[in-house]
């Protein structure tokens, strides 16, 4: 098994990602699937109507490590998917701890924060290590964390996403439609043509007030989203008197990173960078406890 590869799966709200990754963090392969019939992007792939992965051809990983948010039924549709290709394949769904990859929890109860939390922030502190961060993941909510400059998580915040606003107005609203993140791709402000504003043209505010009900919406709920994190990271750096990073994640990044007036960071596989930390460090371990005394 030494030398094998990890499987690492990042089971979300709204898609399954998963990456084939070296014991040295090296990626060689990785894609994701929807988790029921929606097109996904798979990293590197065309655009695929699949919601399993094909694993077919990979090599055989030594061991499995997940981080799952979206319930059982998922978790056992997974674990159906690493059977089909080894059965016997080790797998461990990663909870939240105290301390672990040189992260502080301070989680009233550490292990009710979400491992696809957790993992992101021990994946961040790797990528920026020794600064403060702010990291805003745009999912199916949107949360925040804040990471101090000794890895020190002293809280977070959670707000439903840019897609669940949107759908929740169309929901219980009579009169107004009911968009998803797809449905309101090219209706952000600035952007009469159907494609995505400039950062050029987002610099413009009044070019938010929009003309029709759909790009209302949708820009509407977009700013809900960037004052909410702007507000945060502005709070935070004169609480903390110095600068901090703000680091963007998630699904619809793409869509509300661009509308950011504040400097940032855009980094899109948070929280499968952490798992191959928790991965590295626990099969360390597992090598110094298994020499002989």
């Amino acid at each position: 098994m030494s030398g094998a590869p990890y499987l690492l799966i990042d089971a979300g709200n709204s898609r399954v990602k998963w990456a084939l990754v070296q014991a040295d963090g090296t990626q060689t392969h990785s894609g994701a699937f929807a988790h029921g019939g929606q097109l996904v992007k798979g990293t590197g792939d065309p655009l695929q109507s699949r919601h399993e992965p094909d694993w077919s051809t990979l090599p055989a990983p030594g061991s499995a490590w997940l981080s799952n948010v979206a319930g059982d039924a998922v978790a056992r549709r997974i674990d159906a998917f690493i059977d089909r290709s080894w059965p016997a394949l080790p797998r461990t769904t990663i909870r939240s701890a105290a301390q672990q990859c040189g992260v502080t929890n301070r989680y009233t109860t550490p292990s009710q924060l979400g491992s696809d939390r957790w993992a992101g922030m021990i994946g961040a502190r790797a990528a920026f290590p020794g600064e403060p961060l702010l990291i805003a993941t745009f999912g199916t909510a949107t949360t925040l964390e804040a990471l101090n400059a000794d890895g020190v998580f002293v809280g977070g915040l959670i707000a439903p996403g840019w897609s669940l606003m949107m759908r929740s107005l169309g929901e219980h609203t009579a009169q107004l439609p009911t968009l998803d993140a797809i449905a309101a791709r090219g209706l952000l402000a600035g952007d009469a043509d159907g494609g995505t504003a400039s950062t050029g043209e987002h610099a413009n505010r009044a070019a938010w007030f929009a003309v029709d009900t759909p790009r209302s919406l949708s820009s509407g709920c977009a700013l809900a989203q960037i004052g909410f994190v702007e507000r945060m990271w502005r709070d935070l750096q004169d609480e903390w008197k110095v600068p901090v990073r703000l680091v963007v994640s998630g699904g619809a990044s793409g869509e509300l990173a661009q509308a950011l007036s504040v400097p940032h960071t855009r980094h899109d596989s948070l929280v499968l960078a952490g798992l191959a930390l928790i991965a590295a460090e626990a099969s360390a371990s597992s090598l110094r406890d298994a020499r002989p005394s």
